[in-house]
């Protein structure tokens, strides 16, 4: 097993296992895949953290983290968003190792936070929080414990406080 930066020949197999690892989620519209093309394109975009796991030769894993700002002074933090995982090779912890490996990298990158929507008792094993803690706002309605925030250092997020804004991508 290997966790690399992603190569522009990666593409189509990375567009795959997006596209596999949502199809059967009822929370996904399946456009997860299309996400990721424009993220590619965007401003946002920090290839260093487009992350693929390999397995016996073989992308079986994805994981994507952008630039976001938080607040009316547009501090930068990181948006965690998506990470996959072909359906035969969930529950081995693949994400959990990719996403740990992100976080790793982000904060080697000099970032200071990392936010995520995602399921809170999975990632809160990673050190992520309520956001509303730091008063740290999504742009959209969400139920409070499923926006989180992670700081990558200590009192990374010291008087950081707003409504975050994604990538026009999003």
């Amino acid at each position: 097993m290997s966790i690399r930066i992603e190569q522009k020949s990666d593409i189509e197999v990375i567009d795959s296992v997006i596209k596999q690892a949502f199809k059967d989620l009822p929370f996904s519209d399946q456009t997860e895949h299309e996400l990721v093309k424009r993220l590619r394109k965007c401003k946002e975009w920090i290839p260093e953290l487009s992350l693929v796991y390999e397995q016996d030769g073989n992308i079986v894993g994805h994981l994507l983290v952008t630039k976001a700002y938080i607040g009316k002074e547009r501090v930068e933090t990181l948006a965690l968003a998506p990470v996959s995982v072909l359906p035969a090779y969930q529950k081995r912890e693949i994400g959990k190792k990719l996403i740990e490996h992100g976080l790793n990298v982000s904060a080697q990158l000099g970032f200071g936070s990392m936010i995520v929507l995602g399921h809170p008792t999975y990632y809160s094993k990673f050190g992520f929080e309520r956001a509303s803690k730091y008063k740290i706002e999504a742009p959209f309605e969400v139920a409070d414990e499923l926006f989180m925030v992670k700081e990558l250092g200590k009192g990374r997020l010291d008087g950081v406080s707003g409504v975050v804004a994604y990538s026009d991508a999003f």
